[in-house]
């Protein structure tokens, strides 16, 4: 049983053109079968792909979370047109628990079903899985270096001061997306002046590339929804 009858999933099939010469013609499921193989590569989670802007609720919430769901809604429809460019890319940066990683994750999935790459990376659990496995993790760090879209979410998270192991590994990752113009989403509970004073060259590159989009959730227990009582 074929999933795609049309092609016999085979992604295409030859047509008879009307000089008649033989052509390729690729299959509508094509797309969708490639849009499937972004998500699958993605390593987000299938709770997180159903994070998107229409269910994400603005309703009564403070302007700062406002200020950041119109930033990622801005930078989705400008995206094609800063890929490639310097000032590609977007933080998110404050308090725990105001959405930071819901928008974010709305902006990867929403990337993805136009068939852009992205690339998943948790702060914590991502260095574990490179530490984990040093004969692999020039590999993996490379990937992290050249995806189309590198995601990493809550960025420092989990230690006063990074070690000295995920300094070096961010600014090689960093500066080869920064050198080579490729987008970075970041969430982190640092801003840029932090950032900046733990290492300026990590800082400062970051802070370029996402100037255009950045901001800044700063307040107290109003800005948390998990301690509002909702969903």
């Amino acid at each position: 049983m074929y999933q795609c009858p049309k092609c016999r999933d085979e992604e295409g099939f030859i047509i008879t053109r009307e000089d008649g010469t033989e052509a390729w013609k690729f299959c509508e499921c094509a797309e969708r079968k490639r849009i499937e193989r972004l998500f699958k590569a993605s390593q987000i989670t299938e709770e997180f792909r159903k994070k998107t802007f229409d269910n994400f609720d603005v309703e009564g919430r403070p302007q700062a979370v406002k200020d950041a769901y119109e930033a990622a809604k801005e930078y989705v429809a400008d995206f094609e047109n800063i890929r490639h460019q310097r000032r590609n890319s977007i933080a998110l940066l404050g308090v725990p628990g105001c959405g930071k990683t819901h928008l974010l994750m709305a902006i990867a999935n929403n990337l993805m079903q136009n068939g852009v790459g992205v690339l998943y990376f948790p702060w914590v659990e991502g260095f574990n899985n490179l530490k984990a496995n040093l004969d692999l993790s020039e590999e993996k760090v490379y990937r992290l270096q050249t995806v189309t879209v590198l995601y990493i979410d809550d960025l420092f998270k989990g230690r006063e001061k990074p070690t000295e192991f995920q300094r070096e590994q961010l600014f090689a990752i960093v500066n080869h997306r920064y050198l080579n113009n490729l987008p970075i989403l970041i969430s982190s509970e640092w801003d840029f002046d932090r950032i900046c004073a733990f290492d300026m060259a990590i800082g400062s590159r970051l802070y370029e590339m996402c100037r255009d989009y950045a901001v800044l959730l700063q307040g107290g227990l109003e800005l948390n929804y998990r301690l509002s009582g909702e969903e």
